[in-house]
């Protein structure tokens, strides 16, 4: 197994981490990556075998220390359904399914369309900055209505979104954590408060929906709840906001003719969009047996870290996977994982797609870039810091 080395916080890596995993992926399924102190694979192959592998999984095998500080981000942490296995899993996955079932889903079409359309008519002449513009605010709000929360409240969400992605950073300090803690009790305290009129005010929402599960005796606490409602509010929109803004990116750079947004074909762009150039690009798992994938031995406790952007440009799988085509027949990729933790938004999240970008070019034809793009320093995720833009 190869060694290497590559700071994710190195600018170049930041702007383009691709080739690192070509050279990475080139050297056999797995490597080592020094920085992280990780086995990795950006094997498309080794990703999904490991994803659908039910002796690899999120819950650690030996609990991890808490710093003190970190208290009150950990205990939302140990609620959410995204860190754990089942029983407990199985359990909160099925109550929110109960929500995003692909009937709701569809139904919140026209919603989608109209707020698209609403934002993509508000936008300025100048240029401007389209993530605080549209990316940002179109997937908070869906999102906010599909739980019952304000959207009044969709700034607060956002900021304490960021602030909380902040844990998951290649390199955190202090200052982040803090920032992230604050965010935490913050969500945590409104919600809680919210949930409490809900209880006397029941309405058509996922909150209620949980609210009432609870109450029929499926035994989910309040502390669940709120972290249910955290992740869902979290991830409903942090990674659609990245995709977003990746995808119009992608799109204006390749000069992507306006058909390959039409009725037919836009199914497969968003696709390709998914597959080119991901919101997250890290996701790790706990080995919780010995168990060899693809001629490497992992033993209990082991951890491996799962390089989604990586695997979405196999050779192995996909022909020309450097170059973004529309066109390129649809293959299942790995930007929203697979087996058990199969990401519930994904049907969400490609409806906003498949939605929101026709209409914001339709709007705007002449859309074009006023500067080059810039990624954050963000990872685990993937995502443009802005993206300056004019019509």
């Amino acid at each position: 197994m190869e060694r290497l080395q590559q700071s994710p916080k190195d600018p170049g890596f930041v702007q383009n981490p691709y080739p690192f995993y070509d050279r990475a992926r080139a050297g056999g399924a797995f490597f080592f990556w020094q920085d992280y102190g990780l086995v990795c694979t950006g094997s498309a192959a080794a990703v999904n075998a490991i994803f659908r592998d039910r002796r690899f999984g999120r819950e650690p095998v030996e609990p991890p220390v808490i710093p003190p500080h970190l208290a009150p981000f950990y205990a939302v942490e140990a609620h959410s359904m995204l860190e754990l296995e089942p029983p407990r899993h199985t359990r909160l996955r099925n109550l929110v399914l109960r929500a995003f079932t692909s009937r709701r889903i569809a139904g919140l079409a026209p919603e989608v369309t109209a707020l698209a359309t609403e934002l993509a008519e508000a936008l300025p002449e100048g240029p401007f900055d389209l993530l605080q513009t549209f990316a940002q605010p179109l997937p908070v709000r869906i999102i906010a209505r599909l739980l019952g929360v304000p959207e009044s409240m969709a700034p607060d969400l956002l900021r304490w979104s960021n602030a909380m992605v902040g844990m998951y950073m290649a390199g955190r300090d202090r200052v982040m954590e803090d920032r992230a803690v604050a965010a935490t009790e913050a969500f945590v305290a409104f919600l809680r408060a919210y949930i409490d009129d809900r209880r006397a005010r029941p309405a058509d929402d996922l909150i209620t929906q949980l609210i009432l599960a609870e109450m029929e005796g499926e035994k989910l606490s309040t502390d669940e709840l709120i972290s249910t409602c955290i992740l869902l509010l979290n991830a409903g929109h942090e990674a659609t906001v990245h995709s977003i803004g990746n995808g119009v990116k992608t799109l204006l750079e390749t000069g992507t003719q306006a058909t390959a947004l039409g009725p037919d074909q836009v199914e497969a762009t968003v696709e390709e969009i998914l597959r080119f150039d991901p919101a997250l690009h890290m996701f790790t798992r706990h080995a919780y047996a010995e168990v060899e994938v693809m001629g490497h031995t992992f033993q209990r406790g082991d951890q491996v870290a799962l390089l989604l952007a990586a695997a979405n440009r196999d050779p192995g799988v996909w022909d020309r996977p450097e170059q973004f085509l529309p066109a390129r027949p649809v293959k299942p990729h790995a930007s929203f994982g697979a087996g058990l933790h199969f990401c519930v938004g994904a049907p969400l999240a490609r409806l906003e797609l498949q939605i929101a970008l026709p209409i914001l070019f339709q709007r705007h034809p002449t859309l074009r870039l006023a500067s080059p793009p810039r990624y954050g320093d963000v990872y685990h995720f993937h995502g443009l810091h802005q993206l300056m833009v004019t019509t």
